[in-house]
């Protein structure tokens, strides 16, 4: 598994095109949705996002399934990755489609980890009324049946984690 190193691969967003976060009470976990064994960059989420007419990628961070994680919206922007919590809320996708195949292991780790560091610095609480799946939010499969079941553990070791 790659070592977490956030980095954000020169993404540029337009002035005036975010919005500042309030305040943050959830951390919300996505899946890309994209096809089977796709891997997608946040660098091609971005241009993705843009054709929508958004300002760029939605979600604030992204895990490849080699478990590197990358930074997309500015963490203190409001997100576009879960309509009517965006305003609230922090997004995290898991590069793939759970509703097909299953997260990698680096994955689960990278995740557990990036919760750890996002939950302390924004004073989110690592419990399952704090740290939620897409579908959770809205009608949607997101974040995949294989990751969802998967939460209550990414959880537990982010909380792990927080107390290392």
């Amino acid at each position: 598994m790659e070592a977490i190193n956030i980095f954000n691969h020169g993404l540029f967003f337009p002035s005036g095109r975010l919005t500042a976060r309030k305040e943050t009470n959830l951390i919300v976990l996505h899946h890309t949705g994209g096809a089977a064994g796709e891997d997608m960059t946040v660098a091609e989420i971005d241009a993705a996002h843009r054709r929508l007419g958004w300002a760029g990628v939605g979600y604030h961070y992204l895990i490849r399934k080699s478990g590197a994680v990358e930074a997309g919206r500015p963490a203190f922007a409001v997100g576009a990755h879960a309509e009517g919590g965006n305003r609230e809320s922090l997004g995290i996708a898991l590069d793939g489609n759970f509703c097909e195949e299953a997260p990698t292991a680096a994955q689960i780790e990278s995740c557990a980890m990036l919760l750890a560091i996002v939950a302390a610095s924004f004073g989110v609480p690592t419990d399952g009324g704090h740290i939620v799946g897409h579908r959770d939010l809205d009608a949607t499969a997101c974040p995949g049946d294989a990751l969802y079941t998967e939460i209550p553990e990414i959880v537990g070791k982010a909380r792990w984690y927080l107390e290392q």
